[in-house]
């Protein structure tokens, strides 16, 4: 059958057409890119993570938690995936059982995989976590490993789900901007509404990585902030602010999975807090910072990936011995007390204290967009110091791979306090961190930078 004059010359323009989308770089030899997204809000009564006071479980929702993926694939074939959660932080053995699994089912080596938790202090506690925080029965141990567990299995999916979505996309970045974090240990909170000026350091950046799809559709908006998501304290789910945060982004922009990953933000918090409006005003200013870079014109990233990773063999200084902790339990309450309790069961059964933990590091390059990942709870210092060294367009992300321990300064580690001392207990290490960790981190980090072939800017003297 003959197809009628005016379908052949239709067709024919078309064709040209066709060709000309197939050999454009963005679809055949630019980025992939597939995002998923999964509730995660607990089902049944669960003790909530971050905060020492609270005494029962929790007992409602503000709104639902969520994983969420974003996978990326360059010109070369080579793929990532960026996994953000709102989760208080990975412990090390999630993180590993969870980057094992995709290692043997998606061939992801641990360089190409970045497991970010937003910190939020309204989620569960997760298996091998704050262990002497809670006093949990064994009913609720129970049940936060099988939480934990149907985790590690609901992550797999995801990061699956992503890969399977990949299709043709382009990549754009750039840094915003806004200001409701504050200094947690140069500003007092009591006396914050007399201060006129606020003492650092802080970071106000706001990194943003935007997905945009062939149809010119955003598939995906990652954005970071560096301050501790700690202004709701009270027995209800909630992403706290980076969830009221998504919410906002992803109502004004229908269709789009929005992502929000932590950055130095240890020893910032948002003040002033524990309102739920004071929530729902931060995570609506912080969508209007990233609302603002995404009008703007912002850097196109060539497809191009590189990606690399350490484990830093980071010391600890020497533990308590038996004398020294059965003192300090004669005078110690609550968590401080389990912890010692613990760790002096363990000398007791002849066991020996860790040395030294394996701290993870990671380098993304995209295109030259370079992304630095730190394990823990990781203090402003290192971004502003990062910044220094390549440049203030970089992203910095804390609290990735593993969440371990608070990550201070030399400069706090000296000072002290909650962050340079005492969190240590929090997370169940039997000691700070020794005085050259610091070093040991960036100097791992420079060498990263090289291997992902991250450019660090010339030293010009005029």
């Amino acid at each position: 059958m003959k197809k009628a004059p005016w379908i052949a010359f239709a067709l024919a323009l078309s064709l040209p057409l066709c060709l000309i989308a197939q050999s454009s770089p963005m679809a055949s030899k630019g980025w992939k890119a597939g995002v998923a997204k999964q509730v995660i809000t607990p089902t049944e009564p669960l003790w909530m993570a971050g905060f020492a006071s609270r005494t029962e479980p929790a007992n409602g929702t503000s709104h639902d938690l969520w994983i969420k993926a974003l996978a990326l694939e360059d010109a070369e074939g080579y793929r990532s995936v960026l996994v953000t959660s709102d989760l208080l932080g990975l412990p090390k053995d999630l993180s590993d059982r969870i980057r094992e699994r995709l290692a043997t089912k998606h061939g992801l080596n641990k360089s190409q995989i970045i497991l970010n938790s937003s910190h939020t202090h309204s989620a569960p506690v997760l298996s091998h976590s704050l262990s002497d925080i809670y006093p949990m029965s064994e009913s609720h141990l129970k049940a936060v490993e099988k939480y934990s567990s149907e985790l590690v299995e609901q992550m797999i999916q995801l990061v699956g789900e992503a890969i399977d979505r990949l299709e043709p996309a382009a990549v754009f970045a750039q840094n915003g901007v806004t200001r409701f974090q504050v200094n947690r240990r140069n500003n007092s909170a009591v006396h914050l509404e007399r201060q006129t000026e606020l003492a650092g350091p802080m970071d106000p950046a706001v990194p943003v990585l935007k997905v945009v799809n062939l149809s010119g559709d955003i598939l995906a908006i990652a954005f970071g902030y560096a301050c501790h998501p700690t202004v709701l304290s009270d027995y209800e789910w909630s992403g706290d602010y980076p969830g009221f945060a998504q919410i906002e982004l992803e109502k004004t922009y229908p269709g789009t999975t929005a992502m929000f990953f932590q950055g130095a933000g240890a020893d910032q918090n948002p003040l002033p807090r524990h309102t739920v409006p004071l929530a729902i005003q931060y995570g609506k200013t912080l969508a209007a910072a990233v609302e603002r870079v995404l009008s703007e014109e912002m850097k196109e990233l060539e497809p191009t990936l590189h990606t690399a990773y350490a484990e830093v063999d980071l010391p600890l200084t020497e533990a308590p011995t038996a004398e020294a902790l059965s003192a300090y339990i004669n005078q110690a309450t609550g968590y401080q007390k389990r912890w010692a309790e613990r760790l002096l069961k363990r000398l007791e059964a002849g066991e020996k204290f860790e040395t030294s933990y394996p701290y993870p590091v990671q380098v993304w390059n995209l295109g030259d967009q370079p992304i630095f990942t730190l394990g823990g709870e990781l203090a402003i210092g290192y971004a502003i110091e990062l910044k220094r060294i390549f440049g203030q367009h970089v992203f910095v992300m804390g609290y990735s791979n593993d969440v371990m321990s608070y990550i201070p300064t030399t400069a706090i580690l000296r000072e002290g306090g909650y962050e340079g001392a005492t969190a240590q207990m929090v997370y169940g290490l039997p000691s700070t961190w020794g005085s050259d960790s610091e070093i040991l981190i960036l100097h791992q980090l420079i060498r990263l930078a090289k291997d992902a072939k991250v450019a660090q800017p010339e030293e010009k003297l005029f």
